[in-house]
């Protein structure tokens, strides 16, 4: 925080995922004015709690601290930084100047991690209550596509190739179902999350007060690192769930049998008109990769905290774990848009279907041919003396004609 650019500026680099993909409400939770607004909320939460056992704090300071939670000045905190090479101090010092009366016992008996850490569990937990009411639609949206669809018979590709058929719907359900089982990891690893907590006593008063329902057992000087692993690898399911949905949707596009929202005005090449580039899936596919990545930070991370606690985590968190649930959160509100709008062709559809239906009866004549009395693993009959009788022919009822099947 105390280096750095210009982040307002067109002369600074700023993150894409902030200034161009991630929804707004996102961006709050993981932004500077939240971060420190929560190290006060839980200063203030240590205050009271110590208070009610019995340590020399007053109301008048409690008050003075619930008065000035908001009251962040950004551009002293930075000072403080530079100066004391701190940020956690320079919090304290800056929070302290807005309130004289209870500077003195601002962060009495606490470790930076208590703001640090406990703050990160704050930001985890209500960052995965935003992703997951947003996966819940996505479900209902495509669940709605595929009652819709449950019936239209569709060629389905096995390794890409023609193979049977199924439908429109059940191909949907495929991925409704890789999603309803993110879903389920992400309520899972939500209900696991457990507050750093602070120590003895002050455990379960602070951490109800945050809103935890447990805490851990045992801790280093930090919550331990495997929770970001935990959170970190379910993101990253989910962005390969997505990743493979919109591929689908991309493939299909260019079969022409279904494609995302186009919008009237929108340009899908700059030199030929008639392209309808499918840009909200390769988008969603560009960062679910980035997705999938991440998860390799924590695990590097956690394998590395040495004893109690190093700090070579600090800055790689500060990166990670932004940046998984703003590329999360995206691809969500994309994947949304996608299918809400989803257009489908079955005359083309059709088409293909048609175009593929002589093969498709190699089936029933490998079947016959076994009821009377061949063999299954006859290949190269069929190769040599079937399937050229198929070619010829544009529909499964001329196939059966001409073999008397």
């Amino acid at each position: 925080m105390a280096a750095g650019g210009d982040h307002g500026s067109p002369d600074s680099y700023r993150s894409p995922l902030a200034s161009r993909y991630a929804s707004p409400e996102m961006c709050f939770v993981f932004s500077d004015r939240y971060k420190f607004r929560t190290w006060r909320q839980l200063w203030l939460w240590l205050a009271e709690a110590e208070q009610t056992l019995g340590l020399p704090i007053t109301d008048e300071q409690i008050q003075e601290m619930k008065s000035n939670l908001e009251n962040i000045d950004f551009k002293m905190a930075a000072e403080e930084e530079k100066r004391l090479r701190h940020d956690v101090m320079a919090h304290v010092h800056t929070f302290g100047h807005c309130c004289p009366k209870a500077a003195g016992i601002i962060h009495l008996g606490a470790t930076s991690c208590y703001v640090g850490d406990n703050t990160d569990l704050i930001i985890l937990r209500n960052a995965l209550d935003l992703l997951l009411p947003k996966l819940a639609r996505v479900i209902s949206r495509l669940a709605d596509f595929a009652k819709e669809r449950a019936s239209l018979p569709t060629l389905g590709f096995t390794h890409f190739q023609p193979a049977q058929l199924t439908t429109v719907g059940k191909r949907c359900c495929l991925w409704i179902q890789d999603l309803c089982m993110d879903l389920q990891n992400l309520k899972r690893v939500r209900d696991d999350l457990r507050f750093r907590g602070v120590k003895e006593q002050l455990d379960k008063m602070v951490t109800e007060k945050a809103g935890f329902k447990r805490a851990f057992i045992i801790t280093g000087q930090t919550y331990t690192r495997k929770v970001d692993i935990e959170v970190l690898s379910v993101l990253a399911s989910l962005g390969a769930s997505v990743h493979k949905i919109c591929t689908d949707i991309r493939l299909l596009a260019n079969l022409k049998e279904m494609e995302e929202p186009f919008e009237k005005q929108q340009i899908g090449s700059s030199a030929m008109p008639y392209k309808r580039n499918p840009m909200r899936s390769e988008r969603c596919c560009s960062l679910a990769r980035h997705l999938m990545t991440l998860v390799m930070d924590p695990l590097q991370t956690a394998s590395v905290q040495w004893f109690e606690r190093t700090l070579d985590d600090s800055a790689n968190r500060r990166i990670c774990l932004a940046e998984a649930f703003l590329t999360a959160d995206t691809i969500l509100n994309t994947l949304q848009n996608i299918s809400e709008g989803l257009v489908v062709y079955p005359k083309v559809i059709e088409r293909r279907i048609r175009q593929e239906l002589p093969f498709m009866a190699t089936e029933n004549i490998i079947m016959a041919m076994v009821k009377a009395g061949g063999s299954r693993q006859v290949q190269r009959f069929l190769e040599e003396e079937v399937y050229p009788l198929l070619k010829p022919y544009e529909s499964v009822m001329k196939v059966k004609a001409e073999l008397c099947l």
